[in-house]
């Protein structure tokens, strides 16, 4: 009996040692495991952070400005909204320009291994130490598109991090670091102060330095341990311990131990089925949450862990069932933030485009239709300009929300692509119901929206391109949507559906664009005038100088046909520099013939936004010897409300040489009176489709006659273009319009004709001679 007692308690506290030191290491293999998916979780959100904060508009605005205190300060606000401890951004030179600690401003960055490591792989992190402070630091680029800057976040590595660590892991967790040849020093830890000190004597007598075959400590009598080596970028070394104790496992052991001394013959067998039973209740829930950890590890979340055990198992069980509800939820949040726009809710650029791949996919077998809309608010800028952003933003969700409810099927989708546009996709749909949708778009978006007490009208442009009429790839469907877009802006008829004739892109467009390159420079452009006639008074003559281009294969191109192709394509800006450099030419040259002309010359949008246009117009004043006030320079209402501010102050530049400012076509665009009044303009041309309509239709009438009166109580000449007959002219006699322009008097002419004109037509006599005029060709 006393051989058989003690052969039995021998076994059984072997096997019980073996036993729980094997669930133990487990136990902490698998809590490594999760404590590195944890810290890459981790790193991952501060990654997601630094990009999105990166990415925000606002803070590239901030980044520009150079002013440090303006920097800082939104540096500690964002760190404020994501509970880091440090945030430092460094300039492209490695020269810290802002730094929440106070610490670095003005210093080269500390860890330049980072950023060479983020030059690489767009994101950079270590554990690094900062005034004997350990933090986990993560560094981003800060694109516009190009790297501008570089932003680094830290967040502390302290005990309630570690606590956090040890409620997921069921661990006791350790972190500790070393300076060079300096000792180890303990950051943060959830030991007591007693198991503190012990572990850093353990530390320094390097107790843990060799592991076994599952790479835990070989020397743990107390508890397992096992030391993960973090990486750094320098000189430091950063350790995390992972502890269990053994008192635990062994708890069950020590009872039998005690039970052992009562038991008789049967200890043998009963030690037996114990140690069997014992091994299986431990072993195959160990290799059950192993699996769990495995199948995290791959990404599935859809398998929990059995909770119906009370015992440690158990709450490790349970503790694996909250780490995967957690990780599941964080990776969820970081496909919204990935694939989501955060302003409307909407799906984004990115995950728009993957699903138009998979309703191409779906439809390519069977060939239907996959009909793609691309929406661009009209004067979106101009709404932000006056109203501010937040507005813009309101205006944007309403927006979303609007298109949200037309949209019939679940399958549709509707996404915002940034800025001002949007995009839906239609599966399924053919050209006709896809036009039907867009128009329904449209008039969804009629109704005035009441944003914060403000009223703003919205009006958009819709591009349609389907699938595989159009194209049965998405950057091509995506494309053509663009350039039907623009078609449907430019034309002002709000929907229209991709054609060859649209796309800039095209062979003919291509050819003609290369062609246009060498029409200044072959000289193949001409000036033609059209006269303009005072009704009262006596002041001169005017003309306005019409470009045309004689092409030596295709004959006289019409202006409509190059003059949009060029202002898209920015070569207009040539065009105009060529124009004015003849039409000045030309004024001055009749001044010296004693001719005294007055030339109105077209600007376009881009000439208006070009900076150096009034530095050139006065350069070639100076060189032709011609006076600024014998110029005027047409230009659009839209051309001013494309950027109002750069607008503005080139016209005032302008204004400022001397020369006269008109605009053109008034009454097509958005007519602002406020814009009126701020402009240093000197003539209002009322457009021809007005003047035309004048005779038939008496709003028409009114229209012109308002706007000569607000343009006399302005101080505004009034010019009426479009004058083809007797009454018309008579008309405008009447309401006292100053100047008119049309068939009437003259079609376009060139040099010769013009001037013959000048000097010997009825037109320029006397207003009194022409009373009894009839048309002219």
């Amino acid at each position: 009996m006393v051989v058989v007692q003690f052969g039995g308690f021998y076994l059984i506290n072997t096997v019980g040692m073996a036993a729980a030191r094997k669930t133990v290491a487990d136990d902490l293999i698998a809590g490594a495991r999760v404590f590195d998916r944890l810290l890459e979780q981790d790193t991952q959100r501060i990654v997601q952070g630094a990009r999105l904060m990166s990415a925000d508009y606002a803070f590239r605005e901030v980044i520009s400005t150079g002013d440090r205190q303006t920097i800082e300060s939104v540096l500690i606000n964002y760190s404020k909204r994501i509970d880091a401890a440090t945030m430092m951004l460094v300039d492209l030179d490695q020269w810290v320009v802002g730094d929440t600690l106070h610490v670095a401003v003005g210093k080269p960055f500390a860890f330049p291994k980072l950023i060479a490591q983020a030059q690489d792989g767009q994101h950079a992190s270590a554990m690094v130490l900062i005034r004997n402070q350990l933090y986990q630091i993560v560094v981003v680029p800060v694109l516009a598109p190009l790297p501008v800057a570089w932003l680094a976040i830290g967040f502390s590595v302290n005990d309630a991090l570690a606590k956090d660590f040890l409620n997921l892991t069921r661990l006791q967790v350790s972190f500790l670091s070393k300076q060079g040849n300096d000792g180890w020093r303990l950051q943060a830890s959830t030991l007591a102060p007693a198991a503190r000190a012990a572990l850093m004597h353990g530390m320094a007598e390097d107790r843990f330095g060799s592991s076994d075959a599952q790479g835990n400590a070989v020397d743990s009598d107390d508890a397992i341990t096992r030391v993960l080596h973090l990486p750094t970028r320098g000189d430091e070394s950063v350790v995390a311990v992972l502890q269990e104790p053994m008192s635990l496992a062994l708890e069950p052991f020590r009872r039998l131990q005690q039970r052992l001394a009562l038991i008789s013959l049967l200890a043998f067998i009963v030690s037996i089925i114990a140690s069997v039973i014992i091994a299986r209740g431990i072993a195959r829930p160990v290799r059950d949450l192993a699996g769990v950890a495995r199948r995290i590890a791959a990404g599935d979340y859809s398998t929990a862990p059995s909770e119906t055990r009370s015992d440690e198992l158990g709450e490790l069980a349970c503790a694996f069932r909250t780490m995967q509800e957690g990780i599941a939820s964080r990776e969820s949040h970081i496909m919204d933030l990935a694939y989501r726009d955060t302003l409307t809710g909407l799906p984004n650029r990115s995950l728009y485009a993957y699903r138009l791949d998979e309703a191409l996919a779906a439809a390519a077998p069977t060939g239907a239709p996959v009909a793609v809309l691309l929406m661009d608010l009209d004067h979106f800028k101009y709404v932000n300009d006056t109203l501010g952003h937040p507005i813009g933003d309101l205006l944007l969700r309403e927006t979303a929300a609007r298109l949200q409810s037309i949209v019939p099927a679940e399958t549709d989708t509707v996404a915002r692509m940034g800025g001002d546009e949007f995009a839906l996709l239609l599966p399924f749909r053919g050209i006709d119901e896809a036009h039907r949708l867009a128009d329904a778009v449209l008039k969804a978006l009629e109704a005035p929206m009441a944003l914060e007490g403000n009223i703003v009208d919205v009006r958009a442009s819709v591009g349609v391109a389907v699938s595989p009429h159009h194209g049965d790839e998405k950057d091509t469907l995506l494309r053509r949507a663009d350039v039907a877009m623009y078609a449907a802006k430019r034309s002002n008829v709000g929907v229209v559906v991709w054609d060859e004739r649209y796309d800039q892109h095209s062979s003919a467009r291509l050819s003609l664009l290369s062609d246009l390159r060498k029409a200044v420079d072959n000289d193949e452009l001409t000036l033609m005038y059209q006269p303009k006639v005072l009704l009262k008074g006596a002041g001169g003559h005017y003309a306005e100088a019409l470009v045309r281009w004689r092409h030596p294969t295709r004959g006289l191109v019409p202006p409509m046909e190059f003059i949009p192709f060029a202002e898209q394509t920015g070569y207009i800006r040539a065009i105009t520099k060529w124009v004015l450099e003849r039409a000045i030419a030309q004024c001055a040259d009749w001044r010296c013939n004693g001719l005294a002309m007055n030339i109105s010359i077209n600007l376009s949008a881009r000439d208006l936004m070009d900076a150096d246009l009034p530095d050139q117009v006065a350069a070639l004043l100076q060189l032709h010897a011609c006076a600024a006030q014998w110029i005027t320079l047409e230009i659009t209402e839209s051309a001013i409300l494309d950027d109002p501010a750069n607008a503005i102050a080139n016209l005032e530049r302008l204004h400022a040489l001397g020369c006269k400012l008109a605009i053109d076509d008034y009454g097509t665009g958005y007519s602002s009176l406020a814009y009126l009044r701020r402009l240093p303009v000197n003539e209002l041309k009322i457009d021809k489709s007005f003047v035309i309509g004048m005779g038939g239709d008496a709003s028409d009438a009114l229209i012109v006659r308002s706007t000569i009166d607000l343009a006399h109580n302005l101080g505004l000449s009034v010019v009426a273009e479009g004058v083809e007959d007797g009454p018309t002219l008579e008309r405008l006699r009447a309401m006292n319009c100053d100047m008119v322009q049309g068939y009437l008097l003259s079609r376009p002419m060139g040099v010769i004709e013009t001037e013959a004109w000048m000097r010997s037509s009825i037109w320029t006599k006397a207003p009194g001679e022409m009373t009894a005029l009839r048309r002219v060709v």
